[in-house]
């Protein structure tokens, strides 16, 4: 069943009655539900380029629609899902797309009705296309941006254990340029504190007696130094292990800090230029494709109207916004339906 939200486009002959249906039809729906939609005096073509097009129409719609809705989809992550913003995006030419589609006219300009119905629709898929592949290359780039973003902010969170000691430690908790001895970092889980202080100064040989610093602490963990000789590095990281006590791999260099800083300030500045180049993007893009949509649903319409009516090939078209109003409207199109030649 059709969502309560559907908006219509439909198509009677223009045989003097027309008026009266939307008359009827603005009584029944309220005048604000229902506009004239002008189709345009299009090129028949032969029965076979109709019959072809009605086949084809439906699978291009499909794809039409689906990229109209992916711009959507884009606006609404990049606006964090507030109804609010993204209402003031989603636009038709700057103009709601209720009131583009109550005033819609066909754009003689870039879709001259002098051409076939096959190489129109030819022009409107390109555009679509185009449309299509300038949003994946531009959201691709801003969500390999966005992904290296997260993950440089997502090592400055978590617990001592695994979290980014860049803006932990400093140099003062390191014995830096010694030919024999190193400075290590251990993250003990809270409950073996007391087997920490017990234990490190002979969980291997060569490590320097009372070396042992609280470097930092949280919830969870805290994070010791301890200085031992460089030659014993590798037994104490197993002996580490075997105890439940996390050895950090951490080397302290004042140039790789700085220059993980810079990264991600860059990052994050990239990341806020490519967003609102990407928001600007996807509301034109709403608006253009939206507007190629219609162009291309007025074409199927026409050529519908055609394969139902006949000629001549003169229709008046019909915007029926359906609102909560969808069984009465049903109704009446089933009514219209009957009384339509076939």
């Amino acid at each position: 069943m059709p969502s309560e939200q559907s908006t219509w486009l439909i198509a009677v002959p223009s045989d003097g009655d027309s008026e009266g249906v939307i008359e009827e039809l603005a009584g029944k729906l309220g005048r604000t539900a229902v506009a004239p939609l002008p189709i345009p005096s299009f090129k028949t073509g032969t029965l076979d380029a109709l019959i072809s097009l009605s086949d084809d129409l439906p699978k291009q719609e499909s794809f039409f629609t689906a990229t109209v809705a992916k711009n959507v989809d884009t606006l609404r992550n990049l606006l964090n899902n507030d109804p609010g913003k993204l209402s003031q995006h989603i636009l038709v030419d700057e103009t709601p797309v209720d009131d583009y589609l109550a005033s819609w006219k066909w754009n003689e300009g870039r879709y001259g009705v002098s051409k076939g119905l096959p190489e129109m629709v030819d022009v409107l898929n390109k555009e679509m296309a185009s449309i299509d592949n300038t949003m994946k290359s531009k959201l691709n780039n801003y969500n390999l941006v966005k992904g290296s973003l997260v993950q440089m902010q997502r090592k400055k969170t978590g617990n001592l254990s695994v979290k980014s000691l860049a803006d932990v430690v400093s140099k003062d908790d390191f014995v830096l340029d010694s030919e024999y001895l190193q400075t290590l970092l251990v993250a003990v889980p809270k409950n073996l504190t007391k087997d920490w202080n017990a234990k490190y100064e002979r969980l291997t040989s060569m490590v320097v007696p009372r070396s042992s610093k609280i470097v930092a602490s949280d919830s969870e963990y805290t994070l010791f130094s301890v200085v031992t000789f460089k030659k014993v590095h590798d037994e104490f990281v197993q002996k580490c292990r075997e105890n439940k006590f996390i050895l950090r791999d951490f080397t302290y260099s004042e140039e790789e800090l700085n220059t993980q800083r810079q990264e991600l300030e860059m990052a994050d500045i990239t990341e806020k230029e490519l967003w609102t180049e990407l928001l600007r993007l996807s509301r034109t893009n709403f608006s253009e494709s939206f507007q190629v949509l219609v162009h291309l649903k007025v074409v199927r319409l026409f050529v519908e109207s055609v394969l139902r009516y006949g000629l001549p090939a003169n229709y008046a078209g019909i915007v029926v916004n359906v609102c909560r109003l969808w069984r009465c409207f049903r109704n009446f199109l089933e009514t219209l339906l009957t009384c339509l030649p076939a």
